[in-house]
């Protein structure tokens, strides 16, 4: 029988968390996808920022990976600190896990235990999964909804509900560990994964 003053095992530290950039940490809905870059799309996803700087005082390296031209000009609004990690289609292109493996290494990470992919884009998550990484998915804010911020709010709580439920069927019929709506939830998210892999569960 454990000794009274025995104190609970600490959940373990994230090794890293990679982002996708297009409708994950900016481009509400995903929208430069499908046309020109426009100013709107480097407006940072709710919660993105303080996501960031919350990983940042926990010192736990992040990057975020896209596979679009002018993605530097979309990552505008994000800080400086967070490392890009562009991946060229014509190289491995999502869902293989280069792209994953490729931005790990270039946050000198030496071991995949513990580390996490968000994103909102279904091939994206798949390359994760390939990867062998946790995954969490974005409903609302990826590119399985698919709306600029003042669509979204322009729906009433019946119809976000729904386009809502749809992204997030989709998103674990994939298999991802996690679905969340939007980074404002993601602090909760990666604690949930924390204690996961204190019990052993793995990717």
């Amino acid at each position: 029988m454990p000794h009274a003053n025995t104190l609970p095992l600490a959940a373990p530290n994230l090794t890293a968390v990679l982002f996708g950039l297009s409708g994950c940490l900016v481009d509400f809905g995903a929208r430069t996808r499908h046309g020109s870059l426009a100013p709107e799309h480097a407006e940072a996803t709710p919660g993105a920022l303080d996501s960031l700087s919350s990983l940042q005082r926990q010192q736990i390296p992040c990057a975020w990976l896209d596979e679009l031209p002018l993605t530097h000009s979309l990552a505008a609004a994000l800080p400086s600190w967070i490392k890009s990690s562009q991946h060229l289609a014509t190289n491995a292109p999502w869902p293989a896990p280069n792209a994953c493996w490729q931005a790990l290494m270039a946050l000198n990470v030496g071991q995949l235990d513990g580390c996490v992919l968000v994103s909102g884009e279904p091939r994206l998550l798949q390359s994760g999964l390939n990867a062998g990484l946790w995954t969490i998915g974005l409903a609302s804010c990826g590119s399985l909804c698919g709306l600029a911020p003042n669509e979204w709010l322009a729906l009433s709580p019946k119809e976000r509900e729904h386009l809502r439920g749809q992204a997030t069927v989709q998103l674990f019929s994939l298999g991802v560990h996690s679905v969340i709506d939007h980074l404002g939830e993601l602090d909760t998210c990666l604690a949930d994964i924390s204690l996961r892999r204190l019990k052993g569960e793995k990717p």
